[in-house]
């Protein structure tokens, strides 16, 4: 109820109010581009394409695109080739002295790495755009031609570029995280899809209604645990020595850092469906063979022990790029040393190395915390989806990013309220 109430106060704010207009219109114009196909397919072969149960990766670019991958409409690309973009950008940060110089520059240093990013994105859509044109989805193109694939291409490209635009604007004019909401309004424009196709399979026989609640319950308790998890913090408490410079006393006060329980965000579990995922993408173009049997028996999360082993795989692939992640974001090294150079320590732990230990200590013990829940949150539902015949596709995936954005645009929203002295539900 908080949550409305602060949603009903945001509304009366006239500036606030234009934001989360604006922000809802960007997410229209979103959802109308992704339903105008691209010109010159057979729809036909193409909905026979992605008519089978298993999509493999081909899900996984569905999830984020809305339904626009499968489909093949001029935001297909999505905003994929943006995040790619990014997290090459930022992976680059580590191992390039130029982007890690740039990383420290402040306010400049971020505008250069954001132009970087935005070329990166261009450059990727374009080879991304044009591999699925002459690969994927070249048997479902009617005309087929140089010509015609460049076009083609052209529009995929032009499509990704529009959204990487669209979600700036929401950046600087609306309310949350741009990208984000793009990816959180595709997932829950499949929400009308899903339900309908559990009322199918209950009008048909095929669910009964004990499965829908008992459906219902485990995915609210994921809810739960995922806001729970996703607001969880560890604090270190930092204090500030006094120092005098001139006649005026500085420091003394004491502070915390928050250590977030779930570091890495949705990113490992992306990494690892990618990596999971690609055997049975390629099993999709050699169909009939030892290879396709192999995979659809022992890798796929439908066979039989393939759910298991892709379940085992998930978790151990989760929790590695879970430390791998938080080890690129939180460099320790670097928060020790700010401390220091401003007068600030832990208490009873000592200035320089011992401060990197302990920050690496607490770092590990919360990691493994977060890199369990997302082990869980993403394997349960293939789990449950082949005990319980529920076709829940990267069900876990999507509740996660679903709920972090809401938590994360409320929160936005919360702060704004804040500067005008007036407190949300977020505690």
């Amino acid at each position: 109820m908080e949550m409305f109430k602060t949603i009903s106060e945001a509304l009366k704010v006239k500036e606030i109010r234009g934001k989360m207009i604006f922000t809802l219109l960007m997410l229209v114009v979103f959802r109308l581009g992704s339903n105008i196909p691209v010109p010159g397919i057979n729809r036909e072969y193409l909905a026979q394409m992605f008519s089978g149960d298993n999509m493999g990766l081909f899900e996984l670019f569905n999830l984020f695109s809305g339904g626009s991958f499968s489909n093949f409409t001029i935001f297909a690309l999505s905003v994929t080739p943006y995040i790619t973009a990014s997290i090459i950008i930022q992976l680059l940060t580590v191992a390039f002295p130029y982007f890690e110089r740039l990383a420290k520059e402040g306010m400049e240093g971020r505008k250069k790495m954001a132009q970087i990013t935005r070329y990166t994105t261009v450059v990727l859509s374009l080879i991304q755009g044009l591999g699925l044109t002459v690969g994927l989805f070249r048997r479902t193109i009617i005309d087929q031609n140089w010509f015609t694939f460049i076009v083609i291409t052209l529009i995929l490209t032009a499509g990704s570029t529009f959204l990487m635009w669209l979600g700036e604007q929401i950046n600087e004019y609306g309310i949350g995280n741009g990208m984000s909401l793009l990816i959180f309004g595709g997932i829950v424009s499949r929400i009308p899809s899903g339900i309908a196709n559990i009322m199918d399979r209950y009008s048909d026989g095929s669910m009964n209604l004990i499965t829908i609640v008992l459906f219902l319950a485990f995915a609210l308790l994921v809810i739960m645990g995922i806001v729970e998890v996703q607001q969880g913090t560890r604090r270190i408490p930092v204090q500030y020595a006094k120092r005098v410079v001139g006649r005026k006393m500085y420091g003394g006060q004491s502070t915390h850092i928050p250590l977030k329980v779930n570091q890495a965000g949705v990113i490992p579990i992306i990494f690892a469906l990618s990596i999971l995922q690609f055997p049975l993408t390629i099993m999709y173009f050699f169909p009939d063979t030892a290879f396709y049997d192999f995979c659809e028996k022992y890798l796929s999360p439908g066979g039989s022990p393939g759910v298991w082993v892709y379940g085992i795989l998930n978790v151990i692939l989760i929790i590695f790029f879970n430390y791998f992640y938080t080890a690129v974001t939180f460099n320790p090294i670097e928060v020790a040393n700010n401390m220091k150079a401003n007068g600030g320590f832990i208490p009873g732990i000592r200035p320089g190395k011992a401060t990197v230990d302990y920050l690496n200590r607490v770092m590990s013990r919360i990691s493994i915390v977060g890199a369990i829940f997302l082990a869980v949150v993403a394997t349960l539902p293939t789990i449950v989806s082949q005990y319980t015949g529920l076709e829940i596709r990267f069900g876990g995936t999507s509740l996660l990013i679903a709920v972090g954005v809401a938590l994360d645009t409320m929160r936005q929203l919360e702060n704004q309220m804040i500067m005008r002295n007036y407190s949300g539900f977020l505690k």
